[in-house]
């Protein structure tokens, strides 16, 4: 990510990237450290693993349970995108906010009822 999208992704949230804090509104208070580069990658982390357990079930032939999976790993992501700090999500910051949890929230619907809709195989 570049100085230019990593500013566009940080105004978003209402908070300059790493630079002068006297002009960032909304910056970490003092009696806060930056959270360290590997800590916030572990949300991201989470979510690749529930996609990653999803994929495994639809592989497995459940076609019911492995989309189920994979929605609530979106409605994870979409969580964390929602109630985190900027410092603390890491690559779940792709665009603005409301645009990450527009489409984490949309997709989720949409495997839901996929989910819902798809026919159980028989053995």
């Amino acid at each position: 990510m570049d100085d230019a999208e990593k500013t566009e992704v940080a105004e978003s949230d209402g908070k300059t990237p790493d630079g002068d804090p006297d002009k960032a509104s909304g910056s970490v208070p003092e009696g806060r450290r930056k959270v360290p580069y590997w800590l916030s990658q572990v949300p991201y982390a989470l979510v690749l693993s529930a996609l990653a357990a999803g994929i495994v079930v639809v592989a497995a032939a459940y076609f019911k349970r492995g989309p189920a999976i994979i929605a609530a790993a979106l409605l994870l992501a979409a969580t964390f995108r929602l109630f985190l700090p900027k410092d603390w999500i890491g690559l779940l910051a792709v665009r603005r906010r409301w645009v990450d949890l527009l489409t984490l929230v949309s997709l989720a619907l949409l495997l839901i009822v996929l989910a819902w809709v798809a026919p159980q195989l028989s053995a």
